[in-house]
């Protein structure tokens, strides 16, 4: 079989090395925001080209810090989309705040500025941007945007690790970027991780802040926090795991270059292409079908796995089926969901795979 993820291939050294990061930690006595998790802070945010990281328990609380720092809560809106991840809504739900949902783009299912602009109200605070699959697009738009309604502008960087555009990184081009490091993650943990990175000195220590509980210093609270801190061990891990991410990102895009090449099908459609080449980091290579359940199938009767990423649009699921949304409607975002299907593109594939999965989309003939 084919997987989505093959973590028991990856490379030996890396294991050995993640093995040695964890007795490091172990030995050191120190277990919660110590030297490993500082060191990985100061090292995320320069990849990113920023000043700060802030170290968070997960991808979710990211968004929900972010926001928090920036002081969105009861009363303000927040436009998103709903082709993400159920974390995405749920951070900005959990704020207090309101999550206002724009449709996608259907050529490559990111958020449209078009239905973002039918979606801004008086109570707008931001935009949570999610840069989905792993790529980025139109920033130089998404920033004038913000900036001409006066409303903050937060990456959802989740699936974009080392994405790049005009010499900047996805996280750095608005106010604050939020990360997640769950393991299937481009960049990912061995549990549950996240960061937020910021150009921004106040941000980062009101973040820092509010992931320890509210504390500024030791038992004082000047305001109410939550427990979200990244742990020595997931950071010592990072730091290692860090060392190989360019060359898996390079893995990834071969991948993804082959299946635009290769996978040559009237019923399969590939993703669009990228702005540029770093552009893209093929956190998930989506393509898309009218018969998706028929390929899915067929794909599984032929030993490759595949996932669905997203099956039901967020306001499709039962806790916001009454969130406000573009009065248009929300269509694309619709359609995107029933026909979608993520191909496997993990570093571990072999060229033998490669040319399984192409050849197995090449031959299926719909229903």
């Amino acid at each position: 079989m084919i997987l989505m993820n093959d973590f028991k291939a990856e490379p030996p050294e890396l294991q050995a090395a993640m093995l040695c990061a964890a007795k490091r930690v172990i030995e050191s006595g120190w277990f919660v925001l110590g030297k490993e998790v500082s060191a990985f802070e100061q090292q995320w945010a320069l990849a990113c080209g920023l000043g700060y990281g802030v170290g968070v328990g997960n991808g979710m609380d990211a968004i929900e810090i972010a926001l928090r720092a920036l002081g969105v809560g009861r009363g303000d809106e927040v436009i998103t989309t709903p082709m993400t991840a159920f974390a995405t809504v749920l951070a900005i739900i959990r704020t207090g705040a309101t999550p206002v949902l724009a449709d996608i783009d259907p050529q490559t299912a990111l958020l449209s500025l078009d239905s973002a602009s039918r979606c801004v109200s008086a109570n707008t605070k931001a935009v949570v941007l999610v840069h989905l699959y792993g790529q980025i697009r139109e920033m130089d738009l998404w920033v004038a945007f913000c900036a001409n309604y006066g409303i903050a502008l937060i990456e959802d960087c989740a699936q974009a690790h080392l994405a790049s555009l005009n010499d900047k990184t996805a996280g750095s081009f608005g106010i604050i970027g939020a990360y997640s490091f769950y393991p299937t993650k481009n960049l990912g943990a061995l549990g549950d991780a996240g960061i937020i990175v910021t150009h921004d000195e106040k941000l980062a220590v009101r973040a820092s802040q509010l992931r320890n509980y509210g504390q500024s210093v030791r038992y004082q609270h000047p305001e109410l926090g939550l427990n979200s801190r990244l742990d020595e061990m997931q950071a010592a891990i990072l730091l290692e795991r860090l060392k190989w991410l360019p060359d898996f990102t390079e893995r990834r895009r071969q991948i993804a270059t082959a299946y635009f090449d290769g996978i040559k099908n009237p019923y399969v459609t590939c993703p669009a292409l990228p702005e540029s080449r770093s552009a893209h980091v093929y956190h998930l290579f989506v393509v898309t079908c009218p018969c998706r359940d028929a390929l899915q199938a067929y794909l599984q009767q032929n030993q490759i796995q595949t996932f669905i990423h997203y099956p039901i649009p967020i306001h499709m699921q039962e806790p916001c089926r009454n969130l406000r949304h573009d009065p248009f409607g929300l269509v694309n975002s619709e359609r995107h969901a029933d026909t979608c299907l993520s191909l496997p593109c993990h570093p571990q594939m072999s060229d033998e795979d490669i040319a399984t999965v192409i050849a197995a989309v090449n031959s299926f003939q719909g229903k």
